[in-house]
């Protein structure tokens, strides 16, 4: 299958801020992942998985070197271009969840279609979002605001939130580590399935090497990137 992220040359440099925060320059030769790939993220924190993924997702620019994603060239995008293409390509699961405390979670999950008129909010995706809500064990909590929810229910409101337009990429920072063992099972199976039916592309960044043997490729950011000097 073709790869549905891919990556060449790319550089993007955090200069380091008053605060202690210290430089660092990410460094990526070559990276793909492909159609209906199901791809782990490792490496400490610092190491730079959150801020490769922000560079796909084009929340960051990198410097030089291409980013294509679905077929879109993020590097030669503006703004505007590269929200357009994160909102209709690509599920996000942000570490710190982003849910809209005004919002229930029911409108959390269906954010993507208030903020892109483009996408259908019918039936169907109306549909799809209390499956995937009764598939992780929220269903009868989407009445509810963020702050009535766990942590471990908010976070489950965010995967179903990238899933629910059925994305052709899939971003996950560490969507599981607020979860318990089964439903941290079921949230990766939800992903694999996601992959396999739809022909994804899945990136996950995650610290818990216990689930790595369930995806296809593992990736090591120490190959990746380096401090800078």
């Amino acid at each position: 299958m073709s790869a549905v992220i891919e990556l060449t040359g790319v550089r993007f440099r955090h200069a380091g801020g008053a605060d202690g925060t210290p430089a660092f320059e990410l460094n990526i030769d070559e990276l793909s992942v492909r159609a209906g790939e199901v791809a782990a993220c490792i490496g400490p924190s610092g190491s730079g998985k959150t801020t490769m993924l922000d560079v796909i997702a084009g929340i960051n620019h990198p410097e030089s070197g291409c980013v294509v994603v679905a077929g879109h060239d993020m590097t030669g995008l503006d703004l505007a271009g590269r929200r357009w293409v994160r909102l209709r390509e690509v599920g996000l699961v942000f570490q710190t969840l982003a849910l809209v405390e005004y919002l229930s979670a029911f409108e959390n999950i269906l954010l993507p279609y208030f903020v892109e008129p483009a996408l259908n909010r019918d039936r169907k995706a109306t549909d799809r979002a209390r499956m995937l809500a009764d598939q992780l064990e929220i269903g009868h909590l989407l009445k509810r605001r963020p702050k009535r929810l766990s942590q471990g229910e908010r976070q489950r409101v965010a995967i179903c939130r990238a899933l629910v337009t059925a994305p052709r990429v899939l971003l996950c920072d560490e969507p599981t580590g607020n979860l318990d063992p089964a439903r941290k099972d079921r949230t990766i199976d939800l992903l694999l399935e996601a992959a396999r039916s739809s022909e994804a592309a899945v990136l996950m960044a995650t610290h818990d090497h216990s689930l790595l043997p369930r995806f296809d490729t593992v990736i090591d950011m120490a190959s990746l990137s380096r401090s800078a000097s």
